[in-house]
């Protein structure tokens, strides 16, 4: 017994005639008068009885129409569901983040990807944005997170998520001693740097060069919680998201020297082009996330 069979046979039921059957099922009448005999045969019953009027179902036919019928409702089922498997976003997503989750609002973004595709799992890897960027061109990773100053990248989509203040800490004490520090004297300060790899070392590079100077590699920290620990203790100044730093300064660690501003963007980092159903869902969350 064939699918087309018994689509044939709920036509005549329908139409009551081979001829306007035959158009619904779009074949000729005696295509469909043969199918009708190979289903009456593997059956053993004789489904109608041709009359004046048409095609008139038997008893045994009435009965096994409303049969026929659920037969192709569950088979149209069955084709809805592989659809939605085909299309439904699963698999694991390498996903590369920096800073902390707060601040990229990782969390909102995790609960809806779980909410709408159970089936996407993450694994997480933090880093620098520099080095993140890098793994999704080389494919170790499929998408990111990254702090960048530019929209363009060779062989990457960045979409810019939201704006992120800098800014310059220092010591208390060193701040409390000088508070009317020059750009000069700032840069005279010993410093806590950022690995080459970490964006804030451009803006860094930046702030060196209004000064006429060059800045030197000293202490070094890999992460924003170690250069405000760092900064706290009176090791040196650092560059810090200004929102952190403002924090900081409350609590009394540091202060902010307020003779500079700069600021970058959180992007959304992935391979150029079409991507899979499992990273355009991440996407989708975490764009929601920041809109």
């Amino acid at each position: 017994m064939e699918l087309y069979q018994l689509k044939t046979f709920v036509a005549i039921a329908q139409e009551g005639s081979l001829t306007r059957a035959a158009e619904r099922v779009f074949t000729s009448a005696p295509a469909v008068s043969a199918q009708l005999k190979a289903l009456e045969d593997e059956l053993g019953v004789k489904l109608f009885e041709r009359t004046p009027r048409g095609m008139s179902l038997t008893q045994p036919g009435e009965g096994l129409l409303a049969e026929a019928q659920r037969t192709l409702e569950a088979a149209a089922r069955m084709r809805s569901t592989a659809e939605q498997i085909r299309g439904m976003a699963q698999g694991v997503v390498r996903f590369g983040t920096v800073a902390d989750p707060t601040t990229l609002r990782l969390g909102d973004a995790l609960v809806k990807l779980a909410e709408r595709h159970p089936q996407v799992t993450l694994q997480l890897s933090q880093g620098l944005s520099y080095e993140t960027m890098q793994a999704v061109q080389r494919g170790e990773l499929d998408c990111a997170f990254a702090l960048s100053d530019s929209e363009e990248a060779e062989g990457l989509s960045l979409h810019r998520l939201g704006r992120v203040e800098l800014a310059v800490a220092v010591p208390r004490r060193m701040a409390e001693a000088h508070p009317d520090l020059s750009l000069a004297q700032v840069a005279s300060l010993p410093w806590v740097g950022t690995p080459p790899s970490c964006i804030l070392r451009a803006h860094v590079d930046q702030l060196f060069a209004a000064a006429g100077r060059e800045f030197r590699q000293g202490a070094t920290s890999d992460s924003e919680t170690t250069t405000r620990s760092m900064v706290a203790s009176g090791i040196g100044a650092g560059l810090l998201r200004r929102a952190h730093a403002e924090q900081a300064e409350r609590n009394g660690e540091l202060a902010i020297w307020p003779g500079w501003r700069s600021h970058t963007w959180v992007c959304w980092v992935s391979p150029a082009g079409r991507q899979p159903p499992a990273v355009a869902a991440v996407r989708e969350a975490v764009l929601e996330s920041w809109a």
